[in-house]
């Protein structure tokens, strides 16, 4: 009934700086700041992602600059003190890269994000070769689909489909992403379902209703 999610390859960035492993730590931060990124997949052969080096990786070696910390300290923070004495990606990076593919659904992206704490992944094909870069800023991308857009497809997913002979006609309204349906149906059961389906639509933001149960002998004649 619903239309096709959007996937990953929808609003994913197609051209993606990405560093060598022999590449160094001066080089790495220099990228970043030329292209306003706060990670780069570090590849290895024709384009293979065997890595992410972020500036969470990179900030070490200003921390421990001239800290001296105690055997305790060193101890549980072992992998922070190494990569304050790396000097290429492949000593800094974070390894294995968290990734995702371009069939994946937004959804599904947004998720490993949250749940790995990172703010961008990249896209890799099967054989995890680089195809891209997708961000947090790119999942958001579905909220700047206008009012129109939204109510068209609201209609035709799922209003049609759900209440294919309202009591009377059934209004669908979006105003900065929240969609308003108005009207009078003979099975209020369905409301609940509808909600569902009307939050699923990519780019909705909130949903109201006001719909009230009818008859058929409420329609004029």
């Amino acid at each position: 009934m619903h239309g096709n999610p959007r996937i990953v390859s929808d609003v994913m960035t197609h051209t993606a700086v990405a560093v060598g492993r022999d590449a160094p730590f001066k080089d790495i931060v220099g990228l970043m700041e030329q292209w306003k990124v706060s990670a780069l997949p570090v590849l290895e052969g024709e384009g293979r992602v065997i890595g992410v080096v972020s500036e969470a990786d990179l900030l070490p070696k200003e921390e421990f600059r001239d800290s001296d910390p105690d055997r305790l300290t060193q101890l549980r923070r072992l992998p922070d003190l190494a990569k304050a004495g790396g000097v290429k990606a492949q000593e800094l990076m974070s390894t294995p890269a968290v990734t995702v593919h371009a069939d994946a659904t937004l959804a599904q992206a947004a998720r490993i994000m949250a749940q790995r704490g990172v703010k961008r992944l990249p896209v890799v094909n099967a054989e995890g070769m680089l195809e891209g870069i997708v961000s947090r800023a790119d999942l958001l991308k579905v909220f700047l689909r206008s009012d129109e857009e939204l109510a068209d497809e609201v209609r035709r997913e799922v209003v049609a489909p759900l209440f294919p002979v309202p009591v009377e006609p059934i209004r669908v309204e979006v105003n900065d992403g929240v969609v308003t349906l108005t009207g009078r149906v003979r099975d209020t059961s369905l409301v609940p379902v509808a909600a569902r389906l009307v939050r699923a639509v990519e780019g909705v933001v909130d949903v109201e209703f006001h719909l009230t149960p009818g008859s058929a002998r409420d329609e004029p004649r």
